[in-house]
């Protein structure tokens, strides 16, 4: 079965900098995309960055030029480095990833992390 594993959140203060991890364990067959969600307490989930396998990328506007998002398709890995951290990045970051886990099962699933905390204040 396949379960996203993250690490990497935290306390950090203004223009501090973070590197979020997600790792997608077991059988992969294929992997289209992955990304990083984040939610604010009482605000809608909204998308961050997503990278696909073939390399490219989407950042939200309110992160571009301070967060950068790559893959490792050999560990099925996702990460976020995230520069000049500002309090209002401070949320709950979820990893998102769409996977084809079997030739024999469907060929698009979502799977969630559970979420990672970042908190960015002096």
């Amino acid at each position: 079965q396949v379960q996203l594993v993250e690490s990497g959140g935290g306390l950090v203060r203004p223009g501090g900098s973070l590197r979020l991890s997600c790792a997608a364990s077991g059988s992969i067959f294929s992997i289209y995309d992955m990304g990083w969600y984040r939610q604010a307490p009482g605000k809608q989930r909204e998308l961050v960055a997503v990278i696909s396998s073939a390399g490219s990328t989407n950042y939200a506007d309110s992160v571009k030029g301070r967060f950068t998002i790559s893959m490792d398709n050999a560990k099925n890995a996702v990460y976020l480095q995230m520069n000049s951290l500002k309090p209002e990045d401070t949320a709950v970051y979820y990893c998102r990833a769409d996977l084809w886990v079997s030739v024999y099962g469907p060929p698009s699933e979502d799977y969630w992390g559970q979420g990672t905390q970042v908190t960015v204040s002096s």
